[in-house]
C-alpha cells in the first residue's frame, strides 16, 4: 500500500511540476507546503514543459542548475526532475511525499495523458512514494490572472485530511482546483475521470517566412462541462475535484471477452 504521511509537518516533500521551477503556480505549492512542513525540497524542470506526458530523456545527458541546497532545476522533462530528485538530489533522504504543481491550467478527462504535472506524479507512484497532482483551472484565453485563492483555501485542508490514509500501489490522486464562483460555495468532491473526443482536435496550417508550410496543435476539443457526475463537469460548477489515477490501463471486461479469440 502507498501511506501517505501520518504527521506531514514531520514529512520529507519533494515538489516538481511541468511549467517551470520559475512558474507562479510550483511558488505558491511551495508556500502552502511550506506552512506545514519545513522539509521542502523543490526539483523542477528549467524550462515549460507542459504536455510533456511521462517522457525521459536518453538521447542526451541530464544538467542540473542549483540555486540553493532546496531548490534545484532540470533540463530535461517532469520524469525527470522527479528521478534527479529522488535518486541523486534526495539520495540520502527519500521524501515521504511528492507533490506536483500546481499547474497553470486544469488536468481533468484525457488531459491526464498529455500532462507533464500527472506524469510528476507517476514517477514518483512508480517508485512506491505516494504522489498527488495539483491543478488550477485557469481562463486559458490568457486575459485574466490566475487567482490561486481556493487553492490556498483547500489544498491545506486537503493534505491535512489525508494524514494516515493510504490506497493500493500503482495509484496516484489528481487534484483540481476551480477558478471561484462568487455565490457559489466551495465543496471539495471525490469524482472519476471523464473524457472528451478528439475528433474536432485543431490543427492549424500557416507559412513560414521562407515559404515552408507548418502546423501548430491548436485549442484541446471542448470538454462535457455539464456532466456533473464527472471531474470536468464537478470542476466547472466551481467545486474542487480529487480524481484517483491508476496505471494499470488493462481492461479486464475485454480481456476476458477476448479469451477463446486466438484459441
Amino acid at each position: 500500500m502507498l501511506e501517505f504521511p501520518k504527521k506531514l509537518s514531520d514529512a520529507r516533500v519533494l515538489i516538481s511540476n511541468d511549467d517551470s521551477i520559475h512558474a507562479e503556480g510550483i511558488k505558491v505549492l511551495e508556500e502552502i507546503i511550506g506552512a506545514i512542513t519545513p522539509n521542502v525540497w523543490v526539483v523542477a524542470p528549467e524550462t515549460q514543459m507542459s504536455a510533456a506526458g511521462h517522457s525521459l530523456t536518453i538521447h542526451q545527458p541530464l544538467r542540473i542548475k542549483e540555486y540553493d541546497k532546496r531548490h534545484y532545476s532540470v533540463y530535461g522533462t517532469p520524469t525527470d526532475s522527479v528521478l534527479v530528485g529522488v535518486q541523486k538530489v534526495m539520495r540520502d533522504f527519500r521524501p515521504d511525499l511528492v507533490i506536483s504543481g500546481i499547474n497553470h491550467g486544469q488536468n481533468t478527462a484525457d488531459d491526464v495523458t498529455y500532462s507533464g504535472t500527472i506524469a510528476a506524479a507517476i514517477e514518483a507512484t512508480l517508485m512506491g512514494i505516494p504522489a498527488i497532482a495539483c491543478s488550477q483551472d485557469i481562463d486559458e484565453t490568457g486575459h485574466t490572472k490566475i487567482d490561486w485563492s481556493v487553492a490556498r483555501e483547500t489544498l491545506p485542508k486537503i493534505f491535512t485530511a489525508l494524514q494516515g490514509a493510504s490506497w493500493e500501489p500503482n495509484v496516484l490522486l489528481s487534484i483540481n482546483t476551480p477558478m471561484r464562483k462568487p455565490g457559489t460555495p466551495t465543496e471539495i468532491r471525490l469524482v472519476p475521470q471523464g473524457h472528451y473526443s478528439m475528433e474536432k482536435q485543431e490543427m492549424v496550417q500557416s507559412i513560414d517566412p521562407r515559404g515552408r508550410p507548418y502546423y501548430w496543435i491548436g485549442a484541446a476539443p471542448a470538454r462535457d462541462e455539464h456532466n456533473l457526475e464527472k471531474d470536468m463537469g464537478v470542476l466547472k460548477a466551481g467545486h474542487v475535484t480529487i480524481t484517483p489515477l491508476s496505471l494499470n490501463l488493462t481492461h479486464y471486461p475485454t480481456l476476458k471477452a477476448l479469451e477463446g479469440v486466438f484459441k
